[in-house]
């Protein structure tokens, strides 16, 4: 393992109790490490966290960063707002607004008007996702876009253990109501599944819903498990805890019965799949971690990781194929490479689909075939998921190879488009096609849906 990847391992100590203490904007000059870095620093941190969510704790801040290799220090950049993050007109009108001594209404009305220009609900999530029962009700809690797997929102799970600065679902999280997914009741989506025999799986998000109590998340899955239903063949959770708070699962005081929901679904011949999303080496690094994955692959539950490729955190062919590796030899499964959202700080953190592709290429070849079942670069873009394949010389053109991953049309599913060879495109929107005057999908994305790619 080479340093700049990695800290030094840990091993679990059986006495480590912690509780979780949460750094945000009033209280992160507390921490002694911030206080060492320049008040010009602070303020860009106060700056950027009055418009994009920002949130750590405890084990981010003891356990994960490298104090010594600050502003560089990849966690550092995942959890604490950076300059960068806002483009320079945002940043100059929020800086001024706090220099006035603008009082607390006033600043949030500047940070809605920046983040309503930040496309805060990108492929069409608001507009196209939302599915309506049969009685006509809408349910604003859930997403459906594609045809074997529905989202579901619950409403205590709209926050996490901490925030990524790269979150495309920050919106949930900064008090803009209007914008958020979230559902109370478990009985809506029990009769949708009825409605919908089509529906196999079922991928609880969030926020993170291992925030929730495992008395409150009980009782959404119960009812799932009690509705007996025949379609409902997996459980998906998308949750970071492992990598924030694996506490979560080793010592707080609901780790036993969060374990035990777990084992309830899979002794009801349900699968349990836990999405995780490690997003650097460095999380896998610690004691607590690797106990924490050990003790949710004993209960039957398997582990899919997930991440962006992200520029100034791991766009890093090595890491990538170190992480690869490390989670295949702790029991998990690479899963998605996926590309930065056209939402917030893309700008910041985004690569070129051309860039990505080589750096997925470079760490997949590196690793054996048990790390091979990740997918990328992948775009979750408004048709569907889309992957770059290559970029491939065809009639002595060079252009970027593209295929469906998933789509709103299933019939589109691997099914592969040529885009023409672009060095700077980052996202599907900017890219033309190579020999056609549109890609295959477009006509029916606008006749359906009435939108452009």
């Amino acid at each position: 393992m080479t340093s700049q990847h990695q800290k030094q391992e840990s091993v679990w100590d059986v006495t480590e109790s912690p509780s979780i203490k949460t750094y945000t904007l009033p209280n992160f000059r507390d921490l002694p490490q911030i206080q060492e870095i320049s008040e010009e620093k602070q303020f860009e941190m106060e700056v950027v966290g009055n418009v994009l969510p920002f949130k750590t704790n405890n084990y981010v801040v003891e356990q994960l960063i490298d104090w010594n290799n600050i502003p560089n220090d990849p966690i550092f950049v995942l959890t604490f707002p950076q300059k960068g993050m806002l483009l320079p007109h945002h940043y100059e009108k929020m800086a001024s607004t706090l220099k006035e001594g603008a009082d607390r209404k006033k600043i949030q009305e500047v940070a809605n008007e920046i983040r309503l220009q930040l496309n805060p609900h990108p492929a069409g999530q608001m507009e196209l996702n939302v599915p309506t029962l049969k009685d006509g009700t809408k349910l604003y809690g859930m997403q459906h876009k594609y045809k074997e797997t529905c989202l579901f929102f619950p409403s205590q799970s709209q926050t996490c253990h901490a925030y990524c600065t790269f979150c495309f679902r920050w919106p949930q999280f900064v008090g803009m109501d209007e914008m958020k997914f979230a559902m109370k009741e478990g009985e809506q989506l029990v009769q949708y599944l009825r409605e919908h025999p089509e529906i196999s799986d079922v991928l609880f998000t969030g926020g993170d819903p291992m925030i929730m109590k495992a008395k409150i998340f009980s009782s959404y899955i119960d009812t799932l498990l009690e509705a007996d239903l025949a379609n409902l063949k997996t459980i998906r959770i998308g949750t970071k805890a492992l990598s924030y708070w694996p506490y979560k699962f080793l010592t707080d005081d609901d780790a036993k019965q969060s374990l035990e929901m777990f084992e309830r679904i899979t002794n009801k011949g349900k699968h349990v799949a836990i999405m995780a999303h490690f997003n650097h080496l460095v999380e896998l690094s610690t004691g607590s971690v690797k106990e924490a994955i050990k003790l949710v692959r004993n209960t039957g539950a398997q582990i899919r990781t997930q991440s962006p490729v992200l520029a100034h955190i791991n766009d890093d062919a090595n890491m990538w194929a170190e992480m690869w590796r490390k989670q295949v030899q702790l029991g998990c499964i690479p899963y998605y490479m996926f590309v930065v959202r056209d939402t917030g700080a893309q700008h910041y953190f985004g690569i070129s689909l051309v860039k990505a592709y080589e750096l997925f290429r470079e760490a997949y070849k590196k690793v054996s075939g048990l790390g091979r079942t990740v997918r990328g670069p992948s775009m979750s873009a408004t048709p569907g998921k889309v992957l770059v394949d290559g970029t491939p010389i065809i009639n002595g053109k060079k252009v970027i190879s593209l295929r469906f991953l998933q789509g709103r049309n299933p019939d589109w599913v691997q099914k592969p488009f040529f885009a023409e060879y672009d060095e700077k495109a980052i996202w599907l929107d900017e890219l033309k096609p190579a020999f056609e005057e549109k890609f295959f999908f477009e006509d029916e994305l606008k006749a359906k849906y009435n939108i452009q790619k």
